[in-house]
């Protein structure tokens, strides 16, 4: 991976897969969920990239924490609690309703017992996780390729966030639509959300998008796009959105999901994948600020640098 930081991902090679993980990480999520307090657009239910692959962070539990933690490097699943217990998980080809069961046990014996709401969500033919024994594909080499790609998109994402001073999200991963997103805010209110996203409450969406957004993110493939891509996507649209200039050259605007697409293997076949990433990221932005008359000159700054501080 040191010699390919930006690895091949074919979506069709690893599909299963991928749709077994993003209902183990689903599990994880409703954990986290449901131990934590409501913050603004569900950022509280996020999972964050790390050195080894992705973590809840710290849970509380009373006078203790807990923190679950996929680790790709070794495929293992982590239950730890501050007071330095722990319980590990094999990832390997596992049912989700074993996987389900064998978190739920080690959640117990922690004395963490958490009752979750089964049903998977944003994915529109499911079923509940204790019953799901079709889903069982786990191809390790895919998953650490996968979490290579995670990684590489969370420097050029957080590194793209420094360059805005107004309110801006983490760079987090929702388990719910399976990408990793970063997302900034004018500062505005926007028109109510209609919802209508599978087993999601239609007032989730509507929190999500309480104010207006420019959205970016990377999503492994699936549905309309089968293969991985990049994305860029304002809420509300604002006119003319479609059709703006955007780069690099490969980018292009998706009517059926409505919004602009850059496809992965652009990115990692790019002669400078970092510049070009960045070039989408920023552009796509652009439009939808200009488009939506922002107030890009308060809520923007130079790109930060390592070490560093900001002269305001």
């Amino acid at each position: 991976m040191q010699s390919n930081p930006w690895p091949s991902l074919p979506y069709p090679a690893w599909k299963d897969t991928a749709a077994t993980l993003q209902l183990w990480t689903q599990i994880v999520g409703k954990i986290r969920m449901a131990r934590t307090p409501w913050l603004n657009h569900s950022w509280h239910v996020a999972l964050y990239v790390t050195a080894r692959g992705l973590t809840t962070s710290p849970i509380p539990d009373g006078s203790r924490s807990f923190q679950i933690d996929f680790d790709f490097l070794d495929h293992v699943l982590w239950l730890r609690t501050s007071d330095g217990h722990y319980r590990q998980l094999m990832l390997k080809p596992t049912p989700v309703a074993e996987f389900y069961a064998d978190v739920m046990i080690a959640l117990k014996e922690l004395g963490l017992a958490t009752p979750i709401n089964t049903m998977p969500c944003e994915i529109a033919d499911c079923m509940p996780f204790e019953v799901d024994t079709i889903h069982a594909a786990y191809d390790a080499d895919a998953v650490h390729r996968f979490w290579h790609v995670l990684l590489r998109a969370h420097e050029v994402f957080s590194h793209f966030r420094t360059g805005f001073v107004g309110k801006s999200s983490p760079v987090h991963f929702f388990w719910g639509s399976f990408d990793l997103a970063v997302t900034r805010f004018s500062g505005r209110s926007a028109p109510r959300h209609t919802g209508g996203v599978p087993h999601m409450p239609n007032a989730v969406a509507q929190e999500a998008y309480s104010h207006e957004v420019s959205s970016a993110g990377f999503w492994p493939g699936g549905g309309a796009i089968d293969y991985p891509a990049f994305y860029s996507y304002a809420y509300p649209v604002p006119k003319g959105f479609a059709a703006a200039k955007v780069k690099p050259k490969e980018a292009f605007f998706s009517k059926e999901l409505g919004e602009f697409i850059l496809p992965y293997d652009a990115v990692r076949n790019a002669r400078d994948p970092e510049g070009a990433l960045m070039e989408f990221l920023q552009s796509t932005y652009a439009a939808a600020a200009d488009l939506a008359k922002w107030d890009r000159k308060a809520l923007e700054c130079k790109l930060g640098e390592a070490g560093k501080p900001r002269i305001f």
